[in-house]
């Protein structure tokens, strides 16, 4: 599987790590940096990672930072994409099934390296199972096509009302 990877300075060697152990398995990685311990915005790399798998480029993407709580925000801001904090297996299994999430986050000082790397494998031999949860997801894009609409149509409006003369 081609999986997008990125981090931060905090997640770069935790990243490294991730990345030798998806080649390994026999995964096409993308490295979309950082490449070193050099300060670097996670938002930056996270929304880099988020479009290409919202352009399907990627199937999935992982991305890393201190906490995972800084990319799983970035990331999500993008629309269609579902990024997924996990430090545990089993969320990280649910990510998958239930969720659809096309993003896995991790904190690099939260987590351990095996640790991660059980994580990394729960998580990509995971896959969505529809049903239940398939309705759900749905309710969830709907919604967030709702706003973007509701967005959209609020700045069109906005942008009427400022160039009249009153």
């Amino acid at each position: 599987m081609k999986i997008g990877l990125g981090s931060d300075h905090f997640g770069f060697e935790l990243k490294e790590l991730v990345k030798q152990y998806l080649v390994d398995m026999g995964h096409q990685v993308v490295d979309y940096g950082c490449h070193s311990c050099d300060a670097v915005d996670y938002p930056d790399v996270a929304f880099k990672v988020a479009k290409d798998i919202q352009e399907e480029k990627l199937p999935r993407g992982i991305l890393i930072c201190g906490t995972g709580i800084g990319v799983a925000i970035a990331a999500g801001k993008v629309p269609g994409i579902r990024a997924a904090l996990c430090h545990d297996t089993y969320s990280a299994e649910r990510a998958r099934k239930s969720n659809n999430a096309q993003v896995l986050t991790m904190g690099a000082k939260v987590i351990g390296p095996e640790t991660a790397k059980k994580v990394v494998e729960a998580w990509i031999h995971s896959e969505f199972e529809g049903g239940n949860s398939g309705r759900k997801i749905q309710k969830i894009m709907d919604q967030e096509a709702d706003f973007l609409n509701s967005f959209a149509n609020k700045k069109e409006v906005e942008s009427l009302d400022s160039g009249s003369c009153s």
